[in-house]
């Protein structure tokens, strides 16, 4: 079962960019929802068992591969134009994500003594990750099944809000706020207007030379890691292999390759498959049912009060929706988003502010935690 799923993850992909060509509403929904949403029916089809540790195991070798190969075509020289608003972006939606899980925390401090441990882990998991849940989780003595039911919670809430920014948030977004112009938004997939078959014949040695340095790259961020830390860790693993990949996108021959991003984009597609076999709904019991509902209400407070405070600034649409995917899902899902927003452009300073969200997630979770319980007069 585990070579039909694995095989499954790695050729759906391919299906549902045809399927995207040729029907309307597959156009409109993108090939990330839909790759997304196979997974996401894959896992809770009744008698169907997957392994989620194939799973976990293609998700984790697909981000760090396709990070290098939607650098390598990144204009690095335009950032410093975008930075501003996404700094500002960034910064209301540390400050969102604070105010949502303290004041929800404090509505239900008579519900559960670990009212203020959550508290600082759902600040860590939507500044960071779920990384920085766990790491907050240890430092705060929190019960394991705590962490378990947060996470699995964080799963089914966050996995509504993918969708959402998967396929019409920025349309709806659109209404009230401004667009993105700094740049031009690429079609998903654009191959310049040449038909596929001559692309890939003419650019196939190009996309081979990109993956045998995306794989090189990867190579040395968990080797230079596992050097350091004696053991690998995503944070810092993550940070090498962008950094690497931003420096050898100024070696012009490397920045000339064509094809590098539609690959890293497939790569992503993939990831996309894989993390949503991971949201196995069955997954959670009668006993869960509060909690996922404590969950969805601190995430969707922090995302409104993060659209909110960036509307009241004139953020536009775009940075806005790249920031709250940095901070509530980390640098995993910046490709798919960006890919779904029709916007390169965004790419690296999104992976940026999602690897320092991971760097602060554990900080202003601990210091929520610790400052709600010192208010309780704990």
């Amino acid at each position: 079962m585990t070579a039909v799923q694995v095989v499954f993850f790695l050729l759906f992909p391919a299906l549902a960019i045809w399927i995207g060509e040729r029907f309307r509403v597959a156009k409109i929904l993108g090939p990330v929802t839909l790759c997304y949403a196979a997974g996401l029916l894959c896992a809770n089809l009744p008698g169907v068992k997957l392994s989620s540790a194939a799973s976990m195991q293609v998700s984790e070798i697909a981000v760090p591969l396709a990070i290098p190969l939607l650098l390598f075509s990144a204009n690095v020289r335009v950032w410093p134009k975008l930075a501003r608003p996404l700094l500002i972006s960034f910064s209301l939606a540390c400050v969102a994500a604070v105010l949502a899980a303290g004041s929800v925390s404090w509505f239900f401090r008579g519900e559960t003594d670990e009212w203020w441990k959550i508290a600082g882990m759902l600040v860590g998991v939507y500044v960071g990750g779920t990384a920085n849940m766990a790491a907050i989780g240890r430092v705060l003595e929190a019960h394991s099944e705590t962490f378990i039911l947060l996470n699995t919670a964080d799963l089914a809430a966050g996995g509504v809000y993918l969708l959402f920014l998967l396929t019409f948030a920025q349309r709806l977004l659109l209404r009230f706020m401004r667009p993105f112009t700094a740049s031009a938004h690429p079609a998903l997939f654009e191959h310049s207007g040449e038909p596929l078959g001559t692309w890939t014949r003419h650019h196939l040695r190009d996309m081979g030379v990109g993956f045998g340095l995306a794989v090189a790259i990867v190579g040395v961020g968990v080797g230079m890691t596992q050097l350091v830390l004696e053991k690998v860790e995503a944070g810092p693993a993550l940070l090498i292999i962008t950094t690497l990949g931003i420096a050898v996108s100024l070696w012009k021959r490397v920045h000339a390759l064509v094809g590098t991003y539609e690959l890293g984009e497939y790569v992503l597609l993939i990831f996309c498959v894989a993390m949503g076999s991971l949201a196995d709904l069955r997954m959670l019991s009668g006993g869960s049912t509060m909690l996922v509902l404590f969950v969805a209400v601190v995430m969707g407070l922090a995302i409104v009060l993060h659209v909110a405070f960036s509307a009241l600034l004139r953020i536009d649409v775009d940075s806005t929706l790249v920031c709250s995917t940095a901070t509530i899902y980390g640098p995993a899902l910046i490709g798919p988003v960006t890919a779904a927003l029709r916007n390169r452009a965004l790419v690296g300073p999104g992976l940026t502010l999602g690897l320092a969200g991971i760097a602060l997630g554990n900080y202003l979770g601990l210091a929520t935690a610790w400052g709600l319980r010192w208010l309780a007069g704990g």
